[in-house]
């Protein structure tokens, strides 16, 4: 239960910091896109971070909510705004 809960908090942290540093039309505060933006963006960060150190694509475990983990989000976040950002351009034509 605790690491569902930290997924939610790291997540949103993630995907509001993501929305900052990313330029584009998205809103930015806390709603339930941001928080799964930055899930996701976790789990993209994990699997890039693990593919550059092991070599191999792993799925990330919860590693808890510090310094790291944040960073990793973040990167993983940024990467993720970026796609849908490009992605709703092409759409909205």
């Amino acid at each position: 239960m605790l690491g569902i809960i930290a997924w939610v908090i790291l997540g949103a942290v993630a995907g509001i910091i993501a929305k900052l540093i990313v330029p584009g039309d998205q809103g930015g505060g806390l709603n339930i896109a941001t928080i799964i933006l930055g899930i996701v963006g976790a789990f993209v960060g994990g699997g890039l971070y693990s593919f550059i150190t092991e070599g191999t694509v792993v799925l990330p475990v919860a590693a808890g909510f510090n310094f790291p983990s944040i960073i990793t989000a973040v990167v993983g976040a940024i990467i993720v705004v970026a796609i849908w950002e490009l992605v709703s351009k092409l759409f909205n034509k």
